[in-house]
């Protein structure tokens, strides 16, 4: 979605503050040069104090507000957290999970199939449209929050999943022996028979009902969205906050939502991105989650939400809340919005704070907030809707993901599927390698020159096909372990390892364990530890690239590569080193695709991103990850630095201070 300007802002709730202050922050954010806020998505319970009673009062002042310092309004559907009423009213509303029932007091608790949670969601949301389908600053809508389906997993719920499983499986027969329910007398010979699928040992069932859950979120979004389509003006937006796995924060794809299919219920893809900050800010979570993000609709893409403060330890030196949005910004996001506003005086996030703090004054956070401001009003318009054009993709799937969860791989299961993909992605990363993610239902790949499939564990013979005719007309397939050795079901192949692709990737296995003292030596003498899974590669038409240094696995490969019809392909056969990584995929790019490198000459902690932007121009942002000062030389055009006005001619250096960067248009 193009975008007149970027957005700028953060979410806001009057019904949280302490005392009425709604002007007075209303002036201080048109100070600080925003121009957007997200309003309503937590607030049910004041918006409907009591069954079938609504109250405007916040809504109406917020959008006054707001109205007057010309400010931009997203209103969010409020029906991720449930009023007190609504679960006296419907004691079975609260999901039932695998822990068992929920009790009342956190927020996404309930069941998002509940038939009363339904009525009620339908009637508030059209009540607020109604009231505000009028309002001119009104530019989109947010579906619900970070929605997922919570474990839901009651009677009503499996119900609906063994409707789904007649439906995907018509004959019992099949179904059984697809599944392979055989194992431990788990065969159901009558579907009335069906089990509680929260005892079950079976993974290839448990990952079908991972399946059957996500497909309860999009449902569940598109039907928000098709409430919302009967009163939205078209110049008026629908997204969702989509988020991604977590540790402490944002790591990678989402387990619990298929993204891909859910976007289909937006206008815009929209995402929450939380990372480290001070010393530990990289911008990896940055680039990878926004790639996810970039992927959902092939374009452009709305931060939500990122940290101003954030946590006690996100606390962000100087210079790095702009660092942090400019990242945003090259990375194809045309908003930047905090959670949120205000640091709140109560409740389970009193200490995730805001860009102003407990006392409302304006601090360092503030003040540099500012700065973002009226940089955005200054330079916006040459860095908003910026397209990119990568030459490397990194396929992702849901299924694999859940099928290394419920296989974990590593000796203490201490590896994930987004581990992997992260150790890709962050490498490309910080070898200033931009790459795409695409989704694992794709079939055509030749738009780009190499395709990473990372442990893609569970996979359909036509992708896998589709992958192998990609190498054959001439593209380039990286693939890790653990590719390739299921179907769909999560039924291991009964044939030649990795199944299908073994053909163009020239090797074969029958065996692999975790590495215990197993090392490989580069080809420039460097050594690096194996760890997490080992695959024990033979070669049969790939050239092995290093071998296992272990007195019981050095017969095996740890990496090949082969050239297959006019393309060729690379198997990774165990995880080590990034140092390691980074020399394994520059000795492969430069064999076919030199360019794939050309910003490669700088590195971590200077990255690079590239962009184009409305007017046709090219735009370079060199960033600087680290507390010292960098150097990097302008090559080729003359261009302009956006920020200062200064020119860049050819051989010029440009300074990168400490957490700082710099934006060049050629």
């Amino acid at each position: 979605m193009k975008t007149d300007h970027l957005l700028f802002g953060a979410a806001y709730y009057s019904e949280y503050l302490p005392y009425d202050r709604v002007e007075k922050d209303m002036a201080l954010m048109a100070k600080a040069g925003m121009n957007t806020i997200r309003i309503a998505e937590s607030t049910w319970s004041t918006i409907e104090p009591q069954d079938g009673r609504f109250d405007f009062t916040h809504l109406d002042k917020m959008l006054a507000a707001s109205a007057k310092y010309g400010i931009s309004v997203i209103v969010g559907t409020p029906t991720y957290a449930i009023p007190t009423w609504l679960s006296k009213k419907y004691p079975d509303i609260l999901a039932v999970t695998d822990h068992g029932a929920n009790i009342y007091g956190a927020r996404q608790n309930m069941d998002i199939t509940h038939a009363g949670y339904r009525f009620h969601c339908e009637r508030v949301i059209r009540a607020i449209m109604e009231h505000i389908r009028d309002v001119p600053h009104i530019i989109g809508f947010q579906l619900d929050n970070e929605t997922k389906s919570y474990g839901t997993a009651g009677p009503r719920v499996q119900a609906m999943f063994v409707e789904y499983l007649k439906e995907k499986y018509p004959d019992l027969e099949t179904f059984n022996h697809e599944f392979g329910f055989d194992y431990w007398s788990n065969r159901i010979n009558a579907w009335e028979d069906f089990p509680d699928v929260r005892g079950t040992i079976n993974q290839s069932f448990a990952a079908e009902f991972a399946k059957f859950q996500r497909l309860l979120v999009t449902d569940f979004l598109k039907w928000q969205a098709d409430i919302i389509s009967e009163y939205k003006r078209p110049d008026q937006f629908i997204t969702q906050n989509f988020d991604f796995a977590w540790t402490d924060h944002s790591i990678g794809y989402q387990p619990e939502v298929n993204q891909y299919e859910a976007a289909n219920a937006t206008t815009v893809a929209g995402c929450d991105i939380y990372h480290p900050s001070q010393s530990l800010l990289t911008g990896e979570e940055i680039t990878f989650c926004g790639n996810i993000s970039r992927s959902l609709k092939k374009d452009n893409y709305l931060v939500l939400e990122t940290q101003a403060q954030g946590n006690i330890a996100w606390l962000p030196y100087p210079g790095q809340l702009r660092l942090q949005a400019y990242s945003h910004i090259a990375n194809g996001a045309n908003s930047i919005m905090y959670w949120h506003w205000h640091s709140i005086h109560n409740a389970i996030e009193s200490y995730w704070k805001g860009v102003l703090s407990h006392d409302f004054s304006e601090n360092e956070t503030y003040r540099e907030a500012c700065t973002i401001g009226d940089d955005f009003k200054r330079i916006g318009a040459h860095i908003k809707n910026l397209k990119k054009k990568n030459r490397v993709a990194i396929l992702l799937d849901n299924n694999s993901l859940t099928g290394l969860r419920l296989f974990p791989i590593g000796e203490l299961g201490e590896h994930s599927y987004n581990a992997v993909a992260r150790w890709i992605g962050d490498t490309l990363y910080r070898m200033n390698i931009e790459y795409d993610m695409i989704s694992s239902a794709e079939r055509d790949f030749s738009s780009y020159d190499c395709v990473i499939a990372p442990a893609l564990y569970s996979a359909s013979d036509a992708l896998l096909d589709a992958l192998t005719g990609y190498v054959r007309n001439g593209g380039h397939l990286i693939a890790t372990f653990r590719s390739a050795f299921c179907d769909e079901q999560l039924k291991i192949h009964c044939d030649m390892q990795p199944h299908i692709l073994h053909e163009c990737l020239g090797i074969h296995y029958d065996q692999y364990t975790y590495p215990q003292n197993v090392q490989i030596t580069l080809s420039d003498g460097s050594k690096s530890d194996c760890k997490c899974w080992m695959d024990m590669v033979c070669c049969d038409t790939a050239r092995p690239l290093f071998f296992y240094e272990h007195p019981a696995w050095k017969p095996y490969a740890a990496a090949a590569v082969n050239e297959y019809g006019q393309g060729s392909a690379l198997y990774l056969a165990s995880m080590f080193d990034q140092h390691a990584l980074e020399k394994v995929l520059r000795d492969y790019f430069n064999s076919f695709s030199p360019e794939v490198l050309a910003n490669s000459d700088c590195h971590f902690p200077v990255i690079i991103k590239d962009g184009t932007n409305d007017f046709g121009k090219n735009v370079r942002f060199y960033f600087n990850y680290s507390d010292t000062e960098q150097h990097v030389v302008w090559n080729g055009c003359s261009g302009t630095e956006l920020l200062s006005g200064a020119s860049a001619t050819d051989g010029d250096t440009l300074r990168l201070a400490p957490w700082g960067f710099i934006i060049v248009e050629y």
